[in-house]
């Protein structure tokens, strides 16, 4: 049995969701502590939230379509950490 279209685009959708999410706690513990490899693994997982959104954003068709609200989730994260490494510096 193949899975149609919709489903994998749902599942992209929750996969995405899930990077971000895990990316969102990662950034938020390590704007926390400031600890370098809370930071180093904050980094990584913005990474593959990023991954993750250009991998389904660029398999999406149909009515699943990715909104900009899951990019610009990312780019806050993102911006979040950087700002988090400045003040270590």
């Amino acid at each position: 049995m193949t899975r149609s279209y919709d489903e994998n685009q749902y599942n992209d959708l929750m996969q995405v969701k899930m990077s971000i999410k895990a990316a969102e706690r990662a950034v938020g513990h390590a704007t926390e502590s400031l600890d370098e490899d809370q930071l180093e693994a904050a980094s990584n997982a913005v990474r593959f939230a990023k991954q993750q959104y250009q991998q389904a954003f660029t398999h999406q068709t149909g009515r699943f379509s990715f909104s900009r609200g899951f990019r610009r989730l990312i780019e806050n994260i993102d911006h979040q950490l950087k700002e988090a490494k400045k003040e270590i510096k």
